[in-house]
């Protein structure tokens, strides 16, 4: 699908919010909130290297451990925001749909409801629901300002792009842009020529991140999803090594993200980034770290991160309470309606 023609950016308001919704396919609590897992990072089975792995990523403390994985989110964006889903800490954060895996999840987290019935697999099969994105979309205000970039190619049918409008660049799909910088056609080329380990379904994030990026440095886009994938792809493949190296660069990715945010006049103090994931993973027996699903103790376990302009400058939650990934909708909707 062609992208929109370059738009003149304007002088906007101090109360012009914009959003922009991030999702890591598949990652744990259990990283997020403590780092690596003890029982995996030695673990032959799930680790080429484990030396290296621990020289990487290992400390003693769950608290430097995360802060090694995940340096932005605990150094930085804990005092620019909030944090939810540490279960050690009474925080917990749960999906409501009983399936447990992504299509339902991502339905879950755009729609706000969760919807058994017709979302049982992750086929490609159009959405009958209608997502916070297509909402956004059918708004004057918003209107052709929404964009979605994804790793995963199911993603034009979660956002169901042929009826809602919603420009997605997904899967192996170059930006089609028609006057792309000279980023945006490197990008095009690097992707065309670097072979994807998931096969066709999905291609490496740093394409999808990248392409995500660029897009808001010419565009300047008010709701923009991005939606990675390794972390889920190389725990199917049980590489635990890859897995946190994905995190990790997740991590990277998101500062520069907040950074450009930061720099653009556009985007700057008025914009609110959501983090978040479709599912959890197992913890016992040690193996179901690779699944999830509803036979899979733990895989409804998740949480959520807000940084920005419209998050409460909290840090991570300690109290004990209860939320649900069908917030995340409701949250977008709060903050740009």
């Amino acid at each position: 699908m062609a992208f929109a023609k370059s738009k003149t950016v304007q002088a906007q308001s101090k109360n012009d919010q914009k959003v922009i919704l991030m999702t890591l396919d598949g990652y744990r609590w259990q990283e997020l909130f403590t780092g690596a897992d003890a029982q995996l990072i030695t673990n032959e089975k799930y680790v080429e290297d484990t030396t290296a792995l621990k020289q990487q990523f290992w400390k003693e403390s769950a608290q430097e451990r995360r802060e090694t994985l995940m340096p932005f989110i605990w150094t930085e964006g804990i005092g620019v925001g909030e944090i939810h889903g540490n279960r050690e800490k009474g925080s917990k954060f749960n999906l409501t749909n009983g399936m447990w895996f992504s299509y339902p999840g991502y339905n879950e987290i755009l729609t706000g409801k969760a919807d058994d019935k017709n979302i049982t697999s992750n086929d490609k099969i159009y959405n009958p629901n209608t997502t916070i994105l297509e909402k956004l979309n059918q708004m004057p205000r918003y209107k052709d300002k929404v964009v979605a970039f994804a790793s995963w190619d199911v993603f034009p049918y979660i956002i169901n792009d042929k009826r809602s409008g919603v420009h997605v660049n997904a899967g192996y799909v170059d930006n089609q842009q028609s006057k792309a910088s000279y980023s945006e056609k490197l990008i095009n080329r690097m992707e065309e020529k670097t072979p994807s380990p998931f096969g066709n379904s999905a291609r490496l994030d740093v394409f999808t991140d990248y392409y995500a990026l660029e897009y808001m440095k010419q565009q300047h886009p008010d709701m923009v999803y991005i939606a990675n994938d390794e972390t889920d792809d190389f725990a199917h493949q049980g590489k635990y090594d890859k897995y946190l190296n994905a995190a990790h660069d997740a991590d990277a990715f998101l500062k520069e993200l907040w950074y450009f945010v930061q720099s653009d006049p556009y985007y700057k103090d008025k914009t609110t980034i959501i983090l978040t994931t479709d599912h959890g993973r197992g913890t016992q027996p040690l193996d179901t770290w690779r699944s999830h699903g509803n036979n899979i103790q733990g895989a409804d376990q998740t949480w959520m991160i807000v940084l920005g302009a419209q998050a409460k400058k909290m840090g991570e939650a300690t109290q004990e309470e209860q939320l649900h990934t069908t917030s995340v909708a409701e949250r977008i909707m709060s903050i740009l309606k």
